[in-house]
């Protein structure tokens, strides 16, 4: 067994949107800012298992959470701002993969989840940890031409979420589809275009529910730009994704980016 080198991931995102209206709550917008720093570490195995190669993991990061809502309600009509900002820990994510490689053809299958350790309280507008536990499994396909540059990814999964303690509310069962399809220009520079499905396929339950089954869904797609270098030696990347939403059903639609840089701890001696 040997330990992959540690990589420190940091990830600004950024969220803003409305709520379509309904009889029930009106208008609402609301600006969404986040910072993570998710420090992995894990396990590779040299043995393989079924002809792939094994990953255990475990992600935890200190980060900050700044959020604000505006609230337009109809009956009764009255508005209403709300502004709140939280600085911790993230949860824990454990996470297993088994993947397979075959030329320009590449497999996995994973499972992860989630350990409720981070910084949550009920009855706050921004969090980083989630009030419960969730357990995420599926698998993802990448197709890389190493001739042409060509990159096509997919991973899809479902995840099971165990009910939220503090609320006495479980939200339901979800599916989800990530994508990405890229032309790489250089040798450090990538671009592309990438999107995302959520769909949510079992209702909200527990005796904290008071809205029924409130079924989510949202899909979205928008650029992507990857600048690859070197730092201490070894090889680092940088992302940025904007998403434009929509779709949405019970949730937040707008516009998103995801800013992650992937710095390697350590040198290329170690």
């Amino acid at each position: 067994m040997v330990a992959d080198r540690d990589t420190v991931l940091l990830q600004r995102q950024r969220q803003r949107g409305k709520v379509v209206p309904d009889r029930r709550n009106g208008r609402r917008g609301s600006q969404h800012e986040r910072v993570d720093a998710a420090v992995p570490g894990g396990i590779c195995s040299r043995v393989e298992i079924a002809g792939g190669q094994p990953y255990i993991g475990l992600g935890w990061g200190p980060g900050s959470n700044r959020t604000s809502v505006d609230v337009t309600l109809s009956q009764p009509a009255r508005e209403r701002t709300r502004n709140d900002s939280i600085t911790g820990g993230t949860d824990l994510y454990p996470y297993a993969s088994l993947a397979w490689t075959r030329g320009s053809h590449n497999w996995m299958t994973y499972l992860t989840g989630g350990i409720p350790w981070g910084a949550y309280q009920a009855s706050r507008l921004s969090n980083l940890g989630i009030g419960h536990g969730a357990i995420d499994a599926g698998g993802g396909y990448t197709y890389l031409d190493s001739t042409t540059g060509r990159e096509f990814s997919a991973v899809a999964g479902v995840t099971y979420n165990w009910e939220n303690t503090h609320t006495n509310y479980q939200n339901g069962i979800d599916s989800h589809i990530d994508w990405a399809a890229s032309q790489v220009l250089s040798e450090n520079w990538q671009v592309g275009i990438a999107g995302y499905v959520y769909y949510q396929l079992t209702g909200d339950s527990g005796s904290g529910n008071k809205v029924g089954s409130f079924k989510s869904r949202i899909a979205a797609v928008g650029p992507e730009v990857g600048y690859a270098f070197k730092f201490n030696g070894q090889a680092a990347y940088f992302n940025l994704r904007s998403y434009w939403e929509f779709w949405s059903q019970n949730r937040l639609e707008g516009y998103a980016i995801f800013a992650t840089l992937g710095i390697p701890l350590g040198n290329a001696s170690q």
